[in-house]
């Protein structure tokens, strides 16, 4: 009898929990609030973990700790329980992922991942969408952002009532930080990215800029910055696909596009590459297709979310549907990156888009005005939501390569560079060091026309410059890393070493020191010498001469002069604007 009363009492139990489990967690923090607030990092956390606890195919892990101590998120979702990089692998599934709150002020993405989880972890919804897919969802990346928490974060937004700050507790935005990698965030996801190698990549925004009838845009790397394979499936059977679905479900997209002249949508509209500082072009530079969302920051928040969801939802259903192919593809774009054909040819470092190439689109917008402001004397433009038009305007979208390289067998990096070689090993790309002196005939780069920006961008003043290149034989000592470039990785190698690459380590000033003047000769002593080398040599005087008639600012200033005679004497820096990483050809 007892027993039968304990049997009773727990079974009792059982069902309550399971009722207010099913009270708590079938609707999101999101959807009890009205769909007007978006949880903060506490209640997303727990929110998560009850997931877990309801589900045995979801894993909650941590790729790694804030500045401020929170962990920063995994959640692994795998019909067969599969929760490692190899055993996923080895099951043939795609992996892909998910990111959302890396500006955390824009939340979408994470309220619209916890409702698809929810959907098809607890209401049995979407299963199917698991079959071939393993999702890997970060629904706060910028954690120590999120929390920076108020309704005033977004000027520019319609919703939620509060949210986070777009930048880290550091101040660093975390989308322009994925070649340099300076933030802990940034290392601690580029670890784990290595670890997983995702095969797709969607990262959640909201957008800036003007007002029209679209309620997402979104960007895709079509510009030939990404293996022509998968380029091809993504123009030809993903975006194509995506936009039919989308269109269907009342959603209608655009890309993301800014305005010739900002905004003023008639002006005519504008596509670039994204450079590899940002997520989708980082995620090209690894051949990998990475769809950029951007919901409409004028529409309100339950329709930003929902345009996400529906987004994230076909984009499964179409990985699913040509699952084996998609993963050839992938496949076939890492043999041709790490093939000596690929490194036969020029491979372009840097985009401009043609500003004499264009095709008129119908573009969903509204209408507006500008009129001339009285307190700030620019021009201000007034849209009219209620008046919806379609115009039809110019779209300037095709991509040329700016600068291109003949990429180098290797790449050398001395030992004392230990900043740099940590980028390397954070991006996962393959390496060893040297185990003794070695002598290397290397090509490499001398710095000239040195200059630097006036203010900081990202926590460093941008250098730019112009390049020479040298051959020489060198020797360099034991811990040396040789980054071969016979691997699928050698598009980002390139993109980080490659001085004039877009976004490389040089161009954030990685290796400033290198360009600094160390030793210096007093007058008194470089008179004497100057004399004398214009003695033994009648071309230093035409030289010189010739130095001074070009240069107006140079003549008058006897400094520089001397510093002039002094660069041409045995005692200058020979390793002065020497860019220390070389290049092997053979």
């Amino acid at each position: 009898m007892l027993s039968n009363k304990l049997l009773t009492v727990s079974l009792a139990c059982i069902f309550l929990w399971l009722t207010s489990f099913g009270q708590i967690s079938n609707l999101t923090p999101y959807e009890k609030s009205g769909c007007k607030e978006t949880p903060r990092y506490d209640q997303t956390m727990a929110f998560c973990r009850q997931l877990k606890a309801a589900s045995p195919l979801l894993k909650m892990e941590s790729i790694g700790k804030s500045p401020q101590g929170r962990d920063i998120p995994l959640l692994i979702v795998d019909r067969n329980r599969n929760f490692t990089p190899a055993a996923v692998r080895k099951s043939g599934n795609i992996v892909l992922l998910i990111q959302a709150c890396i500006h955390a002020g824009e939340p979408d993405g994470k309220d619209a991942g916890l409702m698809l989880l929810r959907d098809m972890l607890i209401n049995g919804q979407h299963k199917e969408l698991l079959d071939h897919v393993t999702l890997l969802f970060i629904p706060i990346f910028n954690v120590d952002g999120h929390e920076r928490f108020g309704p005033y974060n977004r000027i520019n937004q319609n919703g939620p009532n509060e949210m986070g700050w777009r930048t880290t507790a550091q101040n660093l935005n975390l989308n322009r930080d994925y070649l340099k990698a300076d933030a802990p965030e940034m290392q601690s996801w580029l670890k784990n990215t290595s670890q997983w190698n995702p095969d797709f990549f969607i990262d959640c925004h909201v957008t800036d800029g003007a007002d029209y009838q679209y309620k997402l845009t979104y960007s895709l790397e079509l510009a030939g910055n990404i293996e022509a394979g998968l380029t091809n499936w993504t123009r030809d059977y993903y975006e194509k696909n995506l936009l039919s679905l989308l269109d269907a479900d009342n959603t209608p997209a655009f890309s993301y596009v800014e305005f010739r002249n900002w905004h003023d949508p008639r002006s005519g509209l504008f596509v670039s590459p994204a450079p590899p500082m940002i997520s989708q072009g980082y995620f090209a530079v690894r051949n990998r297709p990475g769809l950029l969302i951007e919901t409409h920051m004028l529409k309100d928040y339950k329709t930003r979310v929902e345009a996400t969801y529906k987004t994230v939802l076909h984009t499964m259903e179409l990985l699913n549907r040509d699952h084996p192919n998609f993963l050839q593809l992938c496949k076939n774009a890492d043999l041709y990156t790490s093939s000596a054909e690929f490194r036969s040819k020029a491979f372009p470092i840097k985009f401009r888009t043609s500003s004499k190439d264009s095709v008129f689109v119908n573009f969903k917008g509204v209408e507006y005005e500008s009129t001339k402001s009285d307190i700030t004397g620019g021009n201000w433009f007034i849209y009219h939501p209620d008046k919806p038009v379609t115009m039809k305007i110019p779209l300037f979208s095709k991509a040329i390569p700016d600068i291109t390289v003949k990429l180098p067998e290797a790449y050398v990096i001395p030992v004392e560079w230990t900043e740099v070689i940590k980028r390397i090993h954070l991006h996962g790309i393959k390496s060893y060091a040297i185990t003794k002196p070695t002598a290397f005939t290397i090509q490499c780069y001398r710095f000239k026309n040195v200059s630097h920006q006036n203010i900081s961008f990202e926590g460093h003043v941008s250098t730019s410059f112009n390049l020479d290149t040298v051959t020489m034989k060198r020797e360099y000592p034991v811990g040396t890393v040789i980054v071969p470039m016979n691997q699928p990785l050698a598009r980002v190698a390139a993109y980080l070493l490659e001085p004039l690459a877009d976004g490389s380590l040089a161009s954030w000033g990685f290796f400033d020191a290198v360009m600094e003047q160390k030793e210096y000769t007093e007058s008194y002593v470089m008179e004497r010498i100057a004399r004398e080398m214009l003695s033994k040599d009648p071309n230093l005087q035409n030289e010189f001469e010739q130095k001074k008639n070009t240069d107006p600012i140079f003549a008058k200033n006897p400094q520089a002069i001397i510093n002039w005679f002094y660069s041409k004497s045995p005692w200058w820096d020979s390793q002065l604007n020497l860019y220390p990483v070389g290049r092997i050809l053979k």
